[in-house]
């Protein structure tokens, strides 16, 4: 029998999140100098509302470069159908997720308030010390 750990036990707590209302490029600029490859976008109240992803960033980058279009919003890039899961979540379970879906991290939400995010790595991490 395999011990019970959760995402809880293995997400990080410590984020960079987004406001919606903060300029793309400057966002942009945010992830690029922290070396992230993205960050959940909250609300004033911490409910997730949206990631930002590198392949948004990509997309904003490209039509900066090609259409002179010069940003805008992050609310108006983000990926805004963020699929989220729940802190009790098994890992095991998690991991099976991240194998069928094109994923790298997941934001944890608990009442509707972003509390953690895991990433792949995250979970390999968890697997190794498993097994």
């Amino acid at each position: 029998m395999f011990p019970s750990i959760c995402v809880r036990d293995y997400m990080t707590t410590t984020l960079f999140t987004l406001q919606q209302s903060l300029e793309v490029l400057r966002a942009v600029r945010i992830l690029v100098e922290n070396d992230i490859s993205g960050a959940p976008v909250v609300d004033e109240n911490g409910k997730l509302v949206g990631i930002l992803t590198e392949r948004d960033c990509m997309r904003i980058d490209l039509e900066a470069g090609y259409y002179e279009d010069y940003g805008g919003r992050v609310e108006n890039y983000m990926s805004k159908n963020v699929v989220s899961i729940g802190p009790d979540m098994s890992i095991l379970e998690l991991a099976k997720r991240f194998i069928d879906a094109p994923y790298r991290r997941y934001p944890v939400v608990k009442n509707d308030r972003l509390i953690g995010l895991i990433s792949r790595r995250d979970v390999m991490r968890a697997l190794d010390e498993l097994w």
